[in-house]
C-alpha cells in the first residue's frame, strides 16, 4: 500500500469478487499499513471497481446497459463503445469522489456510517439536467459515434461522470 494516496483495483470482466452485483459495483475503504519506524501504523485509503462487461452489467453499467429493474429505456452508447469500461469509468468516479470526501469513514457523508449516502452514491443515476430514473438526464451526444457523455478527457476522450451533491444547495450538480 502507498500512503498518502489511493490505491486502486480495477478487476478484469473475469475476475469474480465476493459481493459484486449483490450488493455493489465497487467499494472504497481504509486499512493499516505496515509499522513505521517510530512503531505508528498509518491508514491509507483504496477502492476496489469490478468490470460489468459479463457480470451485472444492467447494475453496474446503466445507463450503457439496459436496467436489471424500473423503467426499461433503451441503453445509451457508451462514448468508448465498451460497457465494461465504461460502467467502470462511472463507479471509479463515483468511489473516487467518496473516497475524497470521505476516505476514513469520519468525513463527509450523510446518513449512518455503515451505510453512508456519499458525495456522488446520493445521485444514484443522475448523470444530467433533468435526470429521473431511467433517465441519465440532458447529455451530450458524439455526432460521429452517437456516444453519450458529459465531460471531455485528455485527446479528444470523452467520458460519463456522476453528479454529486452539492451540500450548499442541497441539489445534486452536473457537469452539463
Amino acid at each position: 500500500p502507498h500512503l498518502n494516496a489511493i490505491n486502486v483495483v480495477l478487476t478484469s470482466s473475469d475476475v469474480a469478487v465476493e459481493g459484486f452485483c449483490s450488493s455493489r459495483c465497487g467499494t472504497h475503504g481504509s486499512s493499516y499499513g505496515p509499522t513505521m519506524a517510530n512503531g505508528k501504523r498509518p491508514k491509507f485509503a483504496y477502492i476496489w471497481v469490478g468490470n460489468s462487461e459479463t457480470q451485472c452489467p444492467g447494475q453496474c453499467a446503466w445507463p450503457f446497459h439496459q436496467p436489471i429493474y424500473g423503467p426499461q429505456s433503451p441503453p445509451l452508447v457508451g462514448p468508448n463503445n465498451d460497457v465494461g469500461l465504461d460502467g467502470m469509468v462511472i463507479n471509479l468516479a463515483s468511489l473516487l469522489a467518496g473516497t475524497a470526501t470521505n476516505p476514513f469513514g469520519d468525513g463527509f457523508f450523510q446518513g449512518p456510517k455503515e451505510a453512508p449516502l456519499e458525495a456522488a452514491s446520493a445521485c444514484p443515476g443522475v448523470y444530467g439536467k433533468g435526470a429521473y430514473p431511467g433517465y441519465a438526464g440532458n447529455l451530450l451526444v458524439d455526432k460521429t459515434s452517437g456516444a453519450s457523455y458529459n465531460a471531455n478527457g485528455e485527446n479528444g476522450r470523452k467520458y460519463l461522470l456522476p453528479a454529486l451533491y452539492d451540500p450548499s444547495t442541497s441539489t445534486c450538480s452536473t457537469l452539463v
